[in-house]
């Protein structure tokens, strides 16, 4: 393949450069720099590992003899746009995946200071929503969203505030969440940040929370209000807009514990 066509490979499977450098064994800065055509002259041995990493869906590894396992969907049976909630119910529940216009998005594990860090959040808005009552309800992942009541697009927010309770079913919420935080990630960034964001806003989420761990900001985009953007830091108590700043999201001791963790 030439460049042009790894490219163009890559946006049909949707994959990321984090998600390429998985499957073919290349390391990230060396994806980054042929895909981005610093690299001029890339080696014969990185060129055939891409390759044939883009040639066709990546599978799981083989399974031992008599172990269990549900199907899994041929991704290669269709282009990336044209997979269905169908689809997306077929893959078995170990393999977190997104589906976002009829796109197939893969999820890596997330970090152990990721999952404290929306699990404090989580923690905080049920313990406000447990005091103050109403039929508002906390969600933290993994929850199924149907986000535009259609058959494209399944996404599972870190965390989320669901106040219209017609829209909750025992499989999955159906139609967008009052509230959203997405906690990043280096393979989930870009995702969260342009192609979810701009979902969340469309379908009508009202308030939506990018936390980064990296940076140690938080960036509130409040579409409810002319598409107003606040900028936090890891240091700031943090209000929740649809509650009009009655409830706060302090997150100095969420990064003073992260902070004495391992990295």
């Amino acid at each position: 393949m030439t460049i042009d066509e790894m490219n163009e490979r890559k946006r049909e499977l949707g994959y990321t450069d984090m998600r390429i450098s998985e499957i073919s064994g290349v390391p990230l800065s060396t994806v980054r720099k042929v895909l981005g055509g610093t690299t001029k002259a890339p080696r014969y041995e990185t060129i055939r590992a891409l390759t044939k990493a883009l040639e066709k869906p990546y599978k799981a590894p083989a399974i031992p003899p008599h172990t269990v396992r549900e199907p899994q969907p041929a991704y290669g049976s269709k282009k990336q746009g044209e997979y269905t909630l169908e689809d997306y119910l077929a893959i078995p529940d170990e393999r977190r995946v997104e589906l976002i216009d009829g796109v197939i998005y893969d999820m890596s594990s997330p970090l152990g200071h990721h999952q404290i860090i929306a699990g404090q959040i989580y923690a905080d808005l049920l313990a406000y929503i447990s005091r103050k009552g109403g039929p508002c309800i906390p969600f933290i992942a993994p929850v199924d969203v149907q986000l535009d009541c259609d058959d494209k697009t399944i996404v599972q927010p870190d965390v989320m505030i669901l106040c219209d309770r017609s829209k909750y079913t025992p499989q999955r919420i159906v139609g967008a969440p009052d509230f959203v935080v997405e906690v990043l990630s280096k393979s989930t960034k870009k995702k969260d940040m342009y192609i979810k964001m701009n979902k969340y806003k469309f379908a009508g989420v009202r308030e939506y929370w990018l936390v980064d761990p990296d940076r140690k900001t938080i960036v509130v985009y409040d579409f409810e209000n002319d598409d107003a953007i606040h900028m936090y830091s890891f240091r700031d108590k943090v209000p929740v807009g649809i509650y009009d700043g009655d409830c706060m999201i302090d997150f100095a001791p969420i990064d003073d514990f992260v902070s004495q963790l391992p990295h």
